[in-house]
């Protein structure tokens, strides 16, 4: 029995065909790229480790206030330099405030100024250094040449002097951190431009008559995205290390504002009278913080280099 012509199953034309299936393998190959780099990430105890002790500082930091409530307002002198014990799990500092709740609103402006200065840094670090690549040529030798001339400025120096210039808040301490964090990314970026700069894909936005920005925004930008996130937690953990510096040497956020570094300032004053409980929290936090994501940043590298050699 033969089919009539009119009742045959039409057969796609072929492009269609293979822009579907073309489709299909890209999909397929982002999530076998997905899978292998969790699966990298995955297999680093010390990366599990640091994505643990992050979730725990974050929920310490700012859910633990909802919890355990605690006065960070009004001093209280006649409980001042109290050890460790029944309504105070950490004792109290020199003034009389809760060190339990003082570690909490210390962290949580800690964390805050930490994250913002990261992410501000590495946004203007990634478009400068993604501008200078692209242009190459004098353009680039001029602007890494500010960046040069930046990084011989020692660091610590000229945050002191902008914190003793500025009105020190926390959005000026962000500002002043970011203010030179965008250096690195800068330069890293820059390197993975001039690289990319010559793929294929690349020439062919040239070729079809694409601008600079769709270039810089649409191709470069997006897969030198590895760089960008393993350097962003770098520079989280360095941002929380700057500001725990300049807490330290009194530059910190004044009373009664608390950050890590001024805490740990403060304790120093105690040490040699026994009241160890104004330091080694404070420092403990410090140091598993900025161990925390160098864990997770090292994890992160290694699995997008080994994505990368996949591809």
């Amino acid at each position: 029995m033969t089919i009539p012509e009119n009742l045959e199953t039409p057969t796609p034309p072929v492009d269609v065909i293979d822009a579907s299936t073309e489709i299909s393998q890209l999909v397929r190959a982002k999530r076998r790229r997905g899978a292998a780099l969790f699966s990298v990430f995955a297999e680093n105890k010390l990366a599990l480790a640091g994505v643990v002790m992050i979730v725990m500082i974050l929920l310490f930091c700012f859910v633990g206030p909802l919890v355990y409530h605690s006065n960070q307002v009004a001093s209280n002198l006649s409980v001042a330099n109290t050890a460790p014990g029944k309504g105070h799990p950490l004792g109290t500092d020199n003034v009389g405030y809760d060190e339990l709740g003082r570690l909490m609103i210390g962290g949580q402006t800690s964390l805050e100024i930490g994250f913002a200065a990261a992410i501000l840094a590495g946004l203007f670090g990634v478009l400068y250094g993604a501008i200078a690549g692209y242009f190459g040529g004098i353009i680039d030798t001029l602007m890494m040449r500010i960046v040069d001339a930046l990084l011989s400025i020692p660091v610590l120096f000229v945050l002191l002097l902008m914190a003793a210039i500025i009105h020190i808040n926390q959005l000026n301490l962000t500002l002043a951190v970011a203010f030179f964090a965008w250096l690195v990314p800068a330069r890293l970026i820059r390197g993975e431009t001039l690289t990319l700069r010559t793929r294929e894909y690349v020439q062919a936005v040239k070729g079809m008559g694409g601008g600079a920005s769709r270039s810089i925004f649409l191709h470069l930008i997006p897969n030198a995205i590895g760089t960008i996130v393993v350097n962003i937690t770098f520079q989280v953990a360095d941002a929380i290390l700057a500001l725990a510096a300049l807490g330290y040497l009194g530059f910190g956020l004044p009373p009664p504002a608390a950050n890590w570094g001024a805490m740990l300032s403060q304790g120093v004053t105690y040490l040699y009278a026994g009241e160890w409980w104004l330091i080694y929290p404070v420092g403990l936090l410090i140091v598993l913080t900025v161990m925390a994501f160098n864990f997770v940043g090292d994890a992160l590298r290694d699995a997008f280099d080994v994505r990368l050699q996949r591809r």
